[in-house]
């Protein structure tokens, strides 16, 4: 057992230095977030925006800006998740898989990418409903952390599957991109005239987006945005260590050693007699007898 969280916090500890590393990641973190979220509270009007919650059926109106700063929220963590999570597995790829083949255990190695992206995730939900509580105050501000926790979980798995899987940094940089932007928009009431259609109920952040209007604008219970969620993060998470998995398998074929017949059983002698017939002697071989 000691052995197992030898290995585990170690690899963690590596896990959580690379993170750190990535000062880019650490500054959006510290500036995009609220900057992101004061812009959608200053430059967006605050006129009621009407639109029906999918998830529990009923009609809330909430400020077009409050509505934006949820929406600017969601989109900021998971970009932030995603990003970091891919460029940790895409400049990490070739030490993880060093690391497999020298028989360092891959579930170790997952456990701890998984924990680091935990801890930072929650920090980044945490940080983020802080920003939105300082302009007006949530309904339900620890579902609302909760929400975009899991949304930026479920991104962060999606960049782990990025990682492993592209092979230039800026298709992955722009797979995240575009499908946060696309995911979020799509769901924005102000920004998309089909938020409530059923289409949107196959996005990655479609649990969370309803989870979190809920838990901003409403008392109802978000318990059924968070279960969908979840299960977006778990094949999110799945698909991520299968991807994992294949990435750091060892690519050699294992050498075939030269097949060596057996010996007979009455020795080595009489096999090679067997195996090799006696020579006739020729006529050098012959005695000459004298006259």
């Amino acid at each position: 057992m000691r052995r197992h969280w030898s290995l585990f916090a170690t690899a963690s500890r590596y896990a959580l230095i690379g993170h750190a590393r990535n000062h880019f990641a650490m500054l959006l973190v510290v500036v995009y977030i609220p900057v992101w979220i004061g812009l959608a509270y200053v430059t967006i009007p605050d006129r009621p925006a009407p639109f029906r919650l999918r998830a529990t059926g009923e009609i809330l109106s909430p400020p077009g800006n409050h509505l934006t700063q949820i929406t600017g929220a969601l989109n900021a963590v998971t970009l932030i998740a995603g990003f970091m999570m891919f460029a940790a597995t895409f400049t990490g790829g070739a030490f993880d898989r060093r690391l497999a083949m020298a028989g360092y255990p891959r579930y170790h190695l997952v456990l701890a990418k998984l924990s680091a992206l935990t801890l930072v995730c929650a920090a980044i939900a945490a940080y983020a409903t802080a920003a939105v509580g300082c302009a007006w105050p949530p309904r339900q501000p620890l579902v609302l952390a909760a929400a975009l926790f899991c949304a930026a979980l479920t991104y962060g798995a999606l960049g782990v599957v990025f990682g492993s899987v592209l092979r230039r940094e800026v298709e992955g940089m722009f797979a995240i991109l575009m499908i946060s932007i696309l995911d979020v928009a799509l769901q924005n009431p102000l920004s998309s005239s089909g938020s409530d259609s059923a289409v949107v109920r196959f996005l990655p952040t479609y649990g969370a987006v309803q989870a979190s209007m809920s838990a901003a604008f409403s008392d109802a219970s978000a318990a059924q945005g968070l279960v969908i969620q979840f299960l977006w993060l778990i094949g999110a998470a799945c698909a991520g260590f299968l991807v994992f998995r294949r990435r750091t398998r060892n690519a050699l074929r294992p050498e075939r050693k030269p097949r060596v017949p057996a010996a007979s059983g009455r020795g080595t002698a009489q096999g090679t007699e067997g195996a090799l017939p006696p020579a006739e002697p020729g006529p050098s071989a012959e005695r000459v007898r004298p006259t």
